[in-house]
């Protein structure tokens, strides 16, 4: 039996998207089971550092814990900066979407996302930190061909598909064909980028400190990518006065957010015209008919698909249930044979 029908033949695979900001977990014939935050909070006792939750829980303690409690996230810019709470995270994620312990020791094979643009060192980080965690074999897909599978594109057929999925740390623009990837860029701008653009401009302009928890509320609810007509939505913001370092509170406007988002925004459009003027004719053809998906977190802020069909004069869609196409395409490639040539073996 071959690796790849040794792959195939488990009740027990599954397909992570490990993301900067969220992590998703496919199950063979489950599908999505748990899609939760990258965060790992641990607890320092007589000098040993020990995993207290994980997750959401672990989410809600970023930015508020006492001295002997970290809340980490060991991901950066799509990929592991901390290869050891990453595996101490990744353990947990599994554990719990496979229904405990006694489950996680039948050993499952796994599909795990990454950008295009990572470095055969941060993949191998990726790969070890999954067999650390348990698993028995280890694949890898690409996090645009994963997204575009998701979004119920016509990857394995001659035609072009452009995706461009904006996570936290990275966005990838990616045109495919035949079950490859014709042209692949990435940029480390995501959502990330866009929280620390918020908190930037609030100190500026109000003279206010803020946490990223509180720049990502705003984000979701008052930020757009392109400005409205006047100022918009109005949110009320709270965090620390820079001048007499009391707690205080500032009203914002949807308008200045939406100039405060300005150059992420920007630089994801330049990475989209950088893919269309490096796409081959004929697949260029093929994307005036097809328009251009958006996946990933980054595509649900408010007005982004229409800042890149201004840009580029193409029709642009978000695809349905972006949060979770990445991890969903993944989960389709070892569940459908014929994704089975996308599969990359770690």
């Amino acid at each position: 039996m071959s690796f790849f029908d040794r792959f195939a033949s488990s009740a027990h695979d599954i397909a992570i998207d490990l993301g900067t900001v969220n992590t998703v977990i496919y199950v063979r014939g489950k599908g999505i089971v748990l899609n939760e935050p990258s965060v790992i909070a641990l607890e320092t006792r007589d000098g040993v550092r020990h995993v207290k939750v994980v997750g959401n829980d672990a989410k809600l303690m970023m930015g508020k814990t006492p001295a002997n409690i970290q809340a980490l996230r060991p991901l950066r810019d799509g990929v592991i900066a901390d290869i050891e709470i990453a595996e101490q995270m990744l353990k947990h994620f599994i554990e719990k979407a496979l229904g405990g312990s006694s489950r996680l020791r039948r050993r499952s094979n796994v599909v795990v996302c990454v950008p295009s643009s990572s470095t055969m060192v941060e993949r191998r980080a990726i790969r070890d930190a999954a067999s650390n965690a348990g698993a028995l074999g280890v694949q890898l897909i690409e996090e645009p061909l994963a997204a575009a599978i998701g979004a119920g594109l016509p990857v394995t057929e001659p035609r072009g598909a452009m995706v461009i999925d904006i996570g936290g740390g990275t966005t990838e623009v990616a045109v495919l064909s035949l079950g490859g990837v014709a042209y692949s860029g990435s940029i480390r701008i995501g959502g990330d980028k866009m929280d620390d653009q918020i908190v930037s401009h609030i100190r500026r302009k109000h003279n206010m400190m803020i946490g990223e928890m509180t720049a990502e509320r705003v984000k979701l609810a008052i930020g757009c990518a392109v400005a409205p007509q006047g100022k918009g939505i109005v949110m009320t913001v709270k965090g620390r006065d820079l001048v007499n370092g009391r707690p205080s509170e500032v009203e914002v406007t949807e308008a200045e957010i939406a100039d405060a988002l300005a150059e992420p925004v920007g630089q994801i459009i330049g990475a989209v015209r950088q893919a269309l003027e490096q796409t081959p004719p004929e697949l260029a053809a093929d994307i005036i008919d097809e328009g251009i998906t958006l996946t990933g977190g980054g595509a649900l802020l408010r007005r982004m698909d229409q800042a890149i069909a201004e840009a580029t004069g193409l029709s642009v869609r978000v695809a349905e249930d972006a949060l979770i196409c990445v991890a969903m395409g993944a989960g389709m490639a070892f569940e459908d044979r014929v994704y089975r040539g996308v599969l990359l073996v770690a």
